[in-house]
């Protein structure tokens, strides 16, 4: 560590690597591939900044070091910890809380109790690593008291926090039991983003009812330890994207393309080839839309020789009981639909549960005439944004749930649906199953000019601008 401390420190669940450790004591990591990662390694890089995390498994207790310029501080999780903070209370309360209570949020006190120890865990390694003066950006509803934490310990200190889901309406926020303290949390912020404007009115909304602060458009006011006005919290939509160029340049490479057919032939080169690809979780709608495409065959809108669907659902949570659940129902759902309609040599639907590494991904978007991106509710969804990206011929459709943060700034060449509206979404289907060339291109050449231009690292910059522009006391307003 410099002997100041680090002017950038940036506190996440995890760390941007996955640590082993041998039977000798001896540690290794490799690079664990994620958008969060991609947007802060420029960043850090340059700011010779530290990112505070946790190691990935249980009770690993690894020093802090360096990898890819960047300072690595892990945090160390008990089995329990990991089972009550994680699993538990940001898993299977905050998750489903967040996310239009989809499935029933459970609140134990043991949980919250272990939310609060891990998060003063990661505030007082924050605090150690971080300069005079510094900024500290901390991201995600795994930690949201951190903020507050940090700033009793560290005034000095400009601190940002990032919501990476949806920020809940009032109505339902109010069922936690801890809603004030969670507000309290995020308050100890100068900075606090959202995806979407909406997440950021939530949230204003109820500091507005939960507390007795001024609120003034985006801006709370905090008083001081004498209960004047004090410094400004500001809350507003940052939303996130992807490395769009560097998804754009993987797409055009002669493998991925090559690749590509070698998926459309592995397919009987049908007519049509729609792909899903998400997170098996409750949130993504993944049997809303299977459910859809079963009856679009049944109504005979489309047949299993000229139209297949490829479901990738990579593996997510297992320990959680909603989701042995959902992988129960969705894998019954497309057997029997595969059952009903499927012939030989031609499959109704291709399901696969695992992950796929970002080259076949960008062979799978591009291989795929039509995206379905059918969440029930969704912080921003990025594959939305790589699936465009990896588009650079022009050509695929995007159908987008409007419940996602990506439908506010790709509603111009998307087709958006209402995944609960079964009827409207088949619709919607079968017209972007049946697009002309001409009306693809000239979608696909809006979307593209929205992603490629409004990229991850804009993100960040744009973040970390407004944070250090914030004044701190009033009459600097």
């Amino acid at each position: 560590m410099p002997k100041d401390g680090y002017d950038l420190v940036v506190v996440a669940n995890r760390l941007p690597v996955d640590i082993s450790k041998d039977d000798d004591g001896e540690i290794s990591w490799k690079r664990s591939p994620g958008g969060l990662v991609t947007a802060l390694e420029p960043v850090m890089q340059k700011a010779d900044g530290a990112w505070v995390g946790w190691s990935g498994g249980p009770g690993l207790e690894v020093d802090p070091f360096d990898a890819d310029e960047m300072r690595l501080v892990p945090v160390t999780l008990s089995a329990e910890e990991i089972e009550k903070y994680y699993e538990g209370f940001s898993n299977d309360t905050l998750w489903p809380l967040y996310h239009d209570v989809i499935a029933p949020p459970a609140y134990h006190r043991q949980w919250w109790d272990a939310y609060r120890r891990v998060n003063q865990r990661f505030a007082d390694a924050a605090a150690a690593q971080a300069a005079e003066g510094a900024i500290v950006w901390v991201h995600d509803y795994q930690l949201q008291l951190v903020p507050k934490m940090l700033r009793d310990q560290r005034p000095d200190l400009r601190i940002g926090f990032f919501d990476h889901i949806p920020f809940p309406p009032l109505e339902l926020f109010q069922q936690l039991p801890w809603r004030r303290s969670v507000i309290d949390g995020l308050l100890g912020a100068d900075l606090v983003g959202f995806q979407r404007a909406g997440d950021a009115s939530n949230f204003i909304r109820a500091v507005r009812r939960l507390t007795d602060h001024t609120t003034r458009g985006p801006i709370i006011t905090m008083p001081d330890p004498n209960g004047k006005p004090g410094r400004h919290v500001r809350a507003a939509a940052f939303p996130i994207s992807i490395d769009s160029a560097h998804f754009d340049e993987l797409a055009r490479t002669p493998d991925v393309q090559a690749r590509s057919q070698q998926i459309r032939d592995d397919l009987g080169n049908p007519e049509v080839i729609m792909l899903g690809v998400d997170r098996l979780d409750y949130t993504k709608g993944i049997r809303h839309r299977i459910k859809a495409y079963g009856e679009i065959l049944a109504d005979g809108r489309l047949d299993v020789e000229h139209a297949t669907l490829i479901q990738v659902a990579s593996p997510s949570r297992e320990n959680v009981g909603a989701y042995q659940e959902l992988r129960e129902h969705v894998e019954g759902l497309a057997g029997r639909i595969n059952g009903e309609y499927g012939e030989i040599g031609h499959s109704a639907i291709h399901y696969m549960h695992h992950s796929y590494p970002p080259e076949e991904m960008a062979a799978l978007y591009l291989a795929a005439d039509v995206m379905l991106v059918t969440s029930l509710r969704d912080g921003m969804n990025l594959v939305a944004k790589e699936y465009v990206a990896a588009r650079s011929d022009d050509r695929g459709v995007l159908v987008l749930s409007e419940f996602t943060g990506a439908a506010d700034e790709l509603s111009s060449g998307a087709l958006l649906v209402n995944p609960h509206d079964i009827d409207g979404m088949k619709d919607a289907i079968v017209a972007a199953a049946q697009m002309d060339r001409r009306e693809q291109r000239r979608r696909m050449r809006k979307l593209r000019r929205r992603v490629l231009n409004d990229d991850v690292s804009k993100w960040s910059d744009s973040f970390l601008g407004v944070l250090t522009a914030m004044p701190s006391r009033t009459d600097h307003v």
